[in-house]
């Protein structure tokens, strides 16, 4: 590795910490903080402009598999997953995770940092404005919820992100304890960051533009490898305060969080 391939390394040790944190607080992978990131760190490292994108939304998408993985097992440990939701909504996520790479691949770059900040201020904004659940609803039949897992696959592959940011707010409105659709969510994010990660990898092989050395297809292994070095181990920190934070003050925390990325993104 050169000079600068370790020093991106480092940084992005820094970034995993952060997002290992966010994830066991908030039920996302990462990649709402992952995105932004590599999207403004990898052109200072001599990546092209064209490929920057999608190399941002494969390598977060491949972080989210660890470090949702690692959330989901701190939070199934306590008791905050809800394993009907999570096998009716798994099918649909796998199926939009492949559907929404194959259109990240075709859109031109510079729409998709302003598709990333219009879907999450869209999920900000519906945080802000949703009243307490006060009484816990029958979740809907298992296609329905399917479908919508569909849709959340889609946009959060296309957005690079595991889709806690739809997941848990999708899942409280029906009717799901705060705390269990955040352990829900990382387990979903988990499996739809695989089936993500694993189409844009071919999506990067199938391309013309050349891509930097320790790529695999769009899949950039030094960020990769720095992120998850340090976001696994700190999932037991975010999850631990998710259970002590009452849901209100989570859910305020979140919906603060993608204001902030979603109009960094739009202003990018």
């Amino acid at each position: 590795m050169t000079t600068a391939t370790l020093l991106l390394a480092f940084i992005c040790m820094l970034l995993g910490a952060l997002v290992g944190t966010l994830s066991g607080l908030l039920g996302i992978g990462g990649g709402l903080v992952v995105v932004p990131a590599l999207s403004f760190l990898l052109p200072l490292f001599g990546l092209s402009a064209d490929i920057v994108m999608p190399m941002a939304l494969a390598t977060s998408l491949a972080t989210i598999v660890l470090t949702s993985s690692a959330s989901a097992w701190r939070h199934f440990c306590m008791g905050n997953v809800d394993m009907r939701a999570v096998r009716a909504l798994v099918p649909g996520m796998m199926l939009g995770g492949v559907l929404g790479a194959s259109l990240a691949d075709k859109l031109p770059p510079d729409w998709l940092p302003r598709i990333f900040g219009v879907i999450v201020l869209t999920m900000a904004i519906q945080m802000l404005l949703s009243r307490p659940q006060v009484t816990l609803r029958p979740l809907p039949s298992p296609w329905r919820i399917s479908l919508a897992g569909t849709l959340i696959g889609t946009l959060s592959s296309l957005a690079g992100i595991g889709g806690g940011s739809f997941t848990v707010p999708y899942l409280h409105w029906r009717g799901v304890t705060m705390h269990k659709a955040i352990g829900s969510s990382a387990l979903g994010g988990a499996v739809l960051g695989l089936a993500g990660m694993i189409s844009f990898v071919w999506l990067g092989w199938r391309q013309t533009e050349p891509l930097p050395a320790l790529s695999v297809g769009y899949l950039y292994l030094p960020a990769l490898l720095g992120v998850v070095s340090t976001s696994v181990l700190m999932t037991r920190v975010g999850a631990t305060l998710a259970v002590r934070l009452p849901t209100r003050q989570i859910k305020r925390i979140f919906a603060g969080f993608l204001v902030i990325v979603g109009a960094s993104m739009l202003l990018k």
